[in-house]
């Protein structure tokens, strides 16, 4: 009520509804973690398209399986991704000299902003034309302390492609707003100021002016760039306290699938030799997807079906390899086979890829069109982008897989090649888990995550009824609103879910520990795996 009741009158206050609405979290942010040609290490960065991806990370690489991954997400209809690259320890970062007025001492030493061969393609030029950071033309600098900064990057070698970055006016005192260190830091994508900055500016590398005008790039120093050997399990492993590798994601925000692509390609045979991502990655991963409400693709080893009489029995023999097991494994889904896709890089030549790519983009695909409940499988879960399977499967041989969680790609005639299979690792049949299928799991997650992110505000608030009124009213109404999209099974809202909140969830020893109890169930809608039709021939009319 108002402070004070001072004067005869009517009183307007504003009392709140205890209403906090509860969003739903996105469903499909994928992250890939693996080597690229270009781009920063072990730091998340989020991409929304291929372009971007060929932006910072440098495109499609022979050498990168995470490349094509990528690609395939967004071909098959994802949004939003996280990259992560790492590399071996031997790598070097790339460094341009810019000699000095006076002695080489002097000199101004430039670094790209990342490890890799990449940075070899970068060179830069220095000019005292005009101070360009200013908002309108200028003599020629005479300040000793003051030039203009050019660096371009080569975009692929051996071919004048060109990306290239200004910056007018720098200065090489500290204090100074334009101070070349800072403006790199905060505006250049491809270099960084390191070691000791001279004193005064580096020699010109630009003569002349108009049509006279000549320009002498200083190339980066030679091989200072490379990417080392490749990488192996502990770089894609990292470590959990820097955040390396894998645990780079836990510098991001959200994650909902995790694809870790083959460590390695040798291109020297076709199909391509590839270094199949090890059983001890993938349980590393599996750990922190638990940990981070993801689930886990998990590629099949393209040797599972080099010959194809053994494909079967491969697959069966290398899921027990992978010992993706316990409750843990309801956190991860198996895909087989590899996939044969044409190759942009090799003439065009049909060759084979992993497919968790375009797994991924197609669980994208589907939480859009349909919602995270909805399995990405069947008939509209179509693999585009791809020319043939490694092995086609018959109804049989599906039959022999599936009961044992693995998911298989199929090619069903005139609907092409599509997955038909939605099991997690925990869905086989000898399992009887109650995580079985992999809509139930990923809308689970989709609950847990939306739900702990849409809870906050009751931390630290009175543990009483009036809360607890306040937690069923809001969880409700988001379990309302999934109900009415079809999340949930049922005619009634009653049957479709419950939110328990009260004296019987939350004890007076619970509320003196400081302790608030929710339970919330729903019903998941399980996917129509088999689908039984009975036929019946009508004898006729038989008179009785």
């Amino acid at each position: 009520m108002p402070a004070a009741l001072t004067y005869p009158g009517v009183y307007i206050q504003e009392v709140p509804s205890g209403v906090r609405t509860i969003s739903g979290v996105a469903t499909s942010i994928t992250a890939f973690v693996g080597a690229a040609s270009a781009g920063p290490t072990d730091e998340p960065t989020m991409l929304t398209s291929f372009a971007d991806y060929e932006r910072q990370f440098g495109g499609l690489d022979l050498t990168s399986p995470m490349s094509y991954a990528v690609r395939d997400f967004y071909l098959n209809g994802g949004t939003q991704a996280l990259i992560v690259r790492v590399l071996h320890d031997d790598a070097t970062t790339a460094t341009i000299t810019l000699d000095g007025v006076g002695s080489p001492s002097d000199a101004l030493v430039l670094e790209a902003s990342s490890a890799g061969a990449w940075g070899n393609r970068l060179s830069a030029a220095v000019d005292y034309d005009t101070d360009r950071a200013l908002p309108r033309a200028s003599p020629p600098a005479t300040n000793p302390q003051r030039f203009n900064l050019t660096v371009r990057y080569r975009t692929q070698a051996g071919k004048d492609n060109f990306v290239t970055e200004s910056f007018g006016s720098v200065s090489t005192v500290q204090g100074d707003p334009r101070f070349l260190p800072l403006v790199l830091e905060n505006e250049s994508a491809y270099v960084r100021m390191t070691g000791t900055m001279p004193a005064e500016r580096p020699n010109a590398t630009v003569t002349g002016s108009g049509s006279s005008r000549v320009v002498t790039w200083i190339d980066a120093d030679a091989d200072s760039g490379s990417d080392g050997t490749p990488i192996d399990d502990n770089d894609v492993i990292g470590e959990q306290d820097p955040k390396t590798g894998i645990y780079a994601l836990n510098r991001a925000d959200l994650f909902n699938i995790l694809c870790i692509p083959p460590l390695g390609r040798d291109t020297t045979a076709l199909p391509s030799n590839w270094t199949a991502t090890s059983p001890a990655i993938y349980q590393a991963a599996l750990t922190l997807c638990v940990q981070r409400r993801a689930m886990l693709i998990v590629d099949p080893d393209p040797t599972w079906a080099t010959s194809i009489d053994q494909a079967i029995p491969n697959a069966i023999d290398g899921r027990n390899d992978l010992n993706l097991s316990g409750t843990d494994a309801r956190n991860a889904a198996l895909y087989f086979p590899c996939v044969r896709i044409v190759d942009p890089l090799r003439d065009s030549r049909v060759d084979t890829f992993v497919p968790s790519g375009i797994i991924a983009g197609i669980m994208a695909r589907t939480d859009v069109q349909r919602g995270v409940w909805k399995a990405p499988a069947g008939i509209d879960a179509s693999l585009n982008g791809v020319s043939d399977l490694q092995v086609n499967m018959n109804d049989l041989e599906n039959g022999q897989l599936n009961p044992l969680g693995i998911n298989c790609l199929r090619s069903m005639g005139v609907n092409g090649r599509i997955v038909w299979g939605a099991r997690t690792m925990r869905g086989a049949d000898e399992s009887a888990d109650e995580y079985k299928y992999l809509p139930v799991r990923r809308l689970a997650l989709f609950l847990e995550e939306s739900l702990y992110r849409g809870t906050q505000w009751v931390v630290f608030e009175p543990n009483d009824e009036p809360l607890w009124a306040q937690v069923r009213l809001n969880v409700g109404a988001f379990m309302q609103g999934l109900f009415r999209q079809g999340a949930f099974q049922g005619a009634t809202a009653k049957d479709a879910y419950f939110v328990k909140c009260d004296s019987t969830t939350t004890t007076q020893n619970d509320i003196n520990l400081g302790i608030l109890n929710v339970i919330v169930g729903f019903a998941p809608l399980k996917p129509a795996e088999f689908v039984v039709i009975s036929i019946q021939q009508m004898a006729g009319q038989i008179a009785t």
